[in-house]
Parts: structure tokens; sequence; C-alpha cells
């Protein structure tokens, strides 16, 4: 099994940066992509930002210019760094990965408990 454990959330004010990091724990044998997603009160769970195994990211149009994806294939971590952060960026913040936990398994989906961002001032 994997297990996805988020960190860095909490209460900033609008203008303010935080960054989150998600650690994949547990029988790892490959991560393929890493995503972040959010969700806030009322609103459907969206895609923030994904990068894939060799680096390559996609963003949101929301947060394209404002927010970073990075990950550390050596400790399994995936980063997103989130600047000049806005009060619509409110939302639980959840931690995405592709992964198989040996060889010839999967690979499978896994999801972390989430970690929240609020923005206000």
């Amino acid at each position: 099994q994997v297990q996805l454990v988020e960190s860095g959330g909490g209460l900033v004010q609008p203008g303010e940066s935080l960054r989150l990091s998600c650690a994949a724990s547990g029988s790892i044998y490959s991560i393929t992509s890493m995503t972040w997603y959010r969700q806030a009160p009322g609103k459907q769970r969206e895609l923030v930002a994904t990068i894939g195994s060799a680096g390559s990211s996609n963003y949101a149009e929301s947060v394209k210019g404002r927010f970073t994806i990075s990950r550390d294939n050596a400790n399994n971590t995936v980063y997103l760094q989130m600047n000049s952060l806005k009060p619509e960026d409110t939302a639980v913040y959840y931690c995405h990965g592709v992964a198989s936990p040996a060889y010839g398994l999967g690979p499978y989906a896994y999801w972390g408990q989430g970690t929240q961002v609020t923005v206000s001032s």
C-alpha cells in the first residue's frame, strides 16, 4: 500500500505564499504522476497542477503564473508553491498519486487526506 500525507496548509492573507508538501510512503516501486486537487465548499473537486515522472507539468488556468509544482523523486515527495494567494484559492487541497506498490502491480490511484488552505484578510 501507498500512503500520501499532505502538510503545509494554513491561514494566510491575500498576496501571501504557502508551500504544500505531499510525502508518499509505504510499499512503493514507482510513482508515475502526482497531482494536486482542491475542493472549495459547495464546489466540485478540481485539478490544480500535475507533474509527471520526468518533470513535465500542467496547471489550471486559474493558478498559472502563481503556483509551481515540483517533485523530489528521491524522497517521493511533491510540492506546491503557492504565491500571490487569493481568497478564491481557499479550499481543501488534496494530493493524488498514481503509483505501483511492487513490480508488476498496478499502477493504482491513491489520495491523501487533504490540507486546508484559507486565504482571508
